[in-house]
């Protein structure tokens, strides 16, 4: 069952196993692995489909416990943040979804989860089965790790952390290059025109995109001189020195180009940006990474980049490579 979205559900899912995020342990995964709760999408259900342990299913799923306690699973966040939502989501779930669950969240600078301090940030809140539970979360902490109990067993065919990022830019200095358009380190897709076949968040995400749904795909359009276009806040405010813009799997349905504009913004009103070019239009080639660094254009210092493409198609990731501008 398909619930309304909440706010929260545009931000940047810091769980996601594309961002980083790993499941490190589980006290049993014996009918389906824990790793299924960092995958993509609400899960999917083959009819027919079994392991040897059992019906094969495409979540998190538990034995049925005999004894006392409850099952938990740990997650390492893909980037330190601040969580704003949850979604607990028991799709394809039905007989064997757990009757409740709560949430843990620790800060930590290890993986060792024997020694992690948790603190409760959801207590026990009731599932259905079949259904996505979204669940605001009203804290300003910012965490690394998540914990997530069902009482007392069953199946959890995805858990989402919606939250930002909150890089520890201390030890950064002005001379370091980094990635200032990479979801880790802060970035975000923030607004597009089209996004018909895949998300605007693909663009940024770390590693090279998997296949051609993994980026960023606008449908066909056959309006002359068309363009389509996508907004990325910067992870910080600087000075963009290198640019790679890959259309790695898009074959047929490449843009023929595209250009890339700069602007320095101290929130997201995309009515009030002041664009200045930063590469002009530039034509492109399939399946390719384009590397950018002579050709960019000087500027001053810039907190969002509107890449546009013309007319149309895919590209599977966008690179920003810069230095930071410490106020």
């Amino acid at each position: 069952m398909r619930v309304k979205e909440p706010p929260f559900t545009k931000m940047l899912n810091l769980a996601a196993e594309k961002l980083g995020a790993r499941a490190l342990a589980c006290s049993d995964d014996f009918f389906a692995s824990m790793h299924n709760l960092i995958q993509p999408g609400r899960g999917i259900f083959i009819e027919d489909k079994y392991t040897e342990n059992g019906k094969w299913m495409d979540g998190w799923e538990s034995r049925r416990k005999r004894d006392p306690g409850h099952d938990w699973c740990i997650i390492k966040l893909g980037a330190q943040g601040i969580i704003h939502g949850l979604d607990v989501d028991t799709n394809h779930f039905m007989g064997n979804h757990p009757p409740q669950c709560s949430l843990d969240a620790c800060y930590s600078r290890h993986d060792d989860t024997t020694e992690m301090s948790w603190e409760e940030i959801l207590p026990r809140t009731e599932l259905n089965p079949g259904s996505q539970h979204l669940i605001g979360i009203d804290n300003t902490k910012k965490y690394t790790h998540v914990r997530l109990h069902i009482y007392p067993d069953g199946g959890v065919a995805r858990l989402k952390v919606y939250g930002e990022v909150q890089k520890d830019w201390s030890g950064i200095s002005g001379d370091d290059i980094l990635d200032l358009g990479c979801a880790v380190n802060g970035a975000k897709s923030i607004a597009c025109n089209d996004m018909f076949f895949s998300h605007m968040d693909n663009l940024i995400m770390p590693g090279p995109g998997i296949n051609m749904g993994d980026g960023w795909e606008t449908k066909r359009n056959r309006t002359p001189n068309n363009r389509d276009f996508v907004i990325i806040r910067l992870a910080h405010i600087g000075i963009i020195k290198k640019l790679i813009v890959d259309t790695s799997h898009f074959k047929g349905n490449y843009p023929d180009s595209c250009s890339i504009d700069a602007c320095l913004s101290y929130d997201d009103n995309i009515d009030r940006m002041a664009w200045q070019p930063i590469l002009g239009q530039t034509k492109l080639n399939a399946d390719n990474e384009h590397i950018f660094k002579e050709e960019i254009s000087e500027h001053s210092p810039v907190s969002h980049i509107r890449l546009s493409i013309y007319p149309d198609g895919g590209i599977s990731r966008l690179r920003l490579f810069g230095s930071i501008v410490k106020s």
